[in-house]
């Protein structure tokens, strides 16, 4: 099953959105640097703040581009505050 995951950074001050089949192995990537032209590479201190598990692998790279169609920090935050959010965009993108 597929994840929907936004990490922060304190010291970008930024939220980075994304989905991925095994979110502890993603995670580690990010986390690692594994990617060194990736936005991600750009911090070292990457914090998961918000995932959302056990969605369809199309569901999830679904819901992550709604998440940053959205382009507000007010949002993603309101999805951490409000799980009636999650449970709507689950159910959207069934």
């Amino acid at each position: 099953m597929a994840s929907v995951y936004i990490l922060f950074s304190k010291k970008l001050n930024r939220y980075y959105t994304g989905s991925c089949l095994d979110l502890s192995q993603r995670l580690d990537e990010h986390l690692q640097g594994v990617y060194s032209a990736s936005f991600t590479s750009k911090a070292t201190n990457w914090e998961l703040f918000l995932h959302i598990n056990d969605l369809a692998y199309q569901q999830a790279r679904q819901i992550k581009l709604h998440i940053k169609k959205m382009k507000s920090r007010t949002y993603i935050e309101n999805l951490k505050k409000y799980e009636d959010i999650q449970t709507k965009l689950i159910m959207l993108y069934r």
